[in-house]
């Protein structure tokens, strides 16, 4: 039976001496770790998993990555710093010492968006620790993200607003007051469908500076160090059941996750209606539903 890990707050020390913000939440056999999105985004998405997940005997583990809020927050701007930390086998290295301080071992792991990009390097090189992998709003590639963003973009607004937007972008003018709004548009559209349900803050509290860095200025706009991203033709190598979940109406396109389906030999695909990236948010109903019946048949050996 795995073992139960103490419930609530704390914080991790890394190695590189860094301090992390985790909370456990939860009981049960099931043991569900969460990576959260951004880059440089919070945990806070999955602030309701435990609650959500308790019918099913799941135990829930999440975190703030270094540099995003509730975390510590290197200085970016020394470029020590940004060589060391602004990389993928990091971040992906961050998780496997996480597992280890919380004590995870034979678990779920669930990346959203930019998580699902941790997660699924996870599996590739960490796999022998995984019962199953959960890929929330993830392909397995950033080229055919851009495709469908610019394409979604293309869609929503006129020409003359795209051309626009794209000047805005060639000048680097991201702050111009039209063009945030388009932008705006974009998001509460695709990013979350629904009106309005995504945590609020006072302040923002992205971490602007691993964003930007990877991402680049906004969701629509991939100029970052993950723009080359790429394991098509890696996921064979994935044999842990995979559930793959996507909004039905999000930036992720769709064709590909089918795709991903046929490729991973141990998947399940599920559409969220009514949803968009943030399909946790969205549609919880669904959402929850979904993931918690993938959970016990992994757990029971339906699958």
């Amino acid at each position: 039976m795995p073992k139960t890990n103490p419930q609530g707050t704390r914080f991790v020390t890394l190695s590189n001496g860094y301090h992390l913000w985790t909370q456990t939440n939860g009981t049960g056999d099931i043991q569900l770790l969460t990576l959260h999105g951004g880059p440089g985004g919070t945990n806070e998405v999955f602030e309701n998993f435990g609650a959500r997940l308790a019918k099913y005997g799941v135990q829930v583990s999440r975190y703030d990555q270094l540099g995003s809020w509730f975390s510590d927050q290197p200085d970016f701007t020394d470029p020590e710093n940004r060589k060391k930390f602004l990389n993928i086998d990091y971040y992906l290295d961050e998780v496997e010492e996480v597992r280890k301080q919380l004590g995870l071992d034979n678990f779920f792991l669930l990346g959203q968006s930019w998580g699902g990009v941790l997660a699924i390097e996870y599996a590739l090189k960490y796999g022998q620790h995984l019962r199953g992998l959960i890929l929330s709003s993830m392909i397995d590639n950033l080229d055919e993200y851009i495709v469908n963003i610019n394409a979604i973009r293309e869609q929503m607004f006129s020409a003359d607003e795209v051309a626009y937007m794209q000047q805005c972008e060639a000048d680097h003018n991201f702050n111009d007051p039209h063009y945030v709004a388009l932008v705006a548009q974009l998001g509460e559209n695709y990013l979350h469908h629904q009106s309005d349900p995504q945590p609020r803050h006072l302040i923002s509290t992205m971490g602007t500076p691993v964003y930007n860095y990877f991402q680049g200025d906004n969701e629509f706009v991939m100029v970052g160090a993950l723009k080359d991203w790429d394991r098509r033709g890696d996921l064979q190598q994935i044999t842990v059941p995979t559930y793959l979940t996507f909004g039905g109406h999000e930036t992720m396109p769709l064709t590909a996750a089918r795709r991903m389906a046929a490729e991973l030999p141990n998947s399940r695909l599920h559409i969220t209606p009514d949803a968009g990236h943030g399909q946790m948010l969205d549609n919880p109903d669904d959402y929850f539903a979904g993931l918690g019946d993938f959970l016990t048949d992994v757990t029971t050996g339906k699958i």
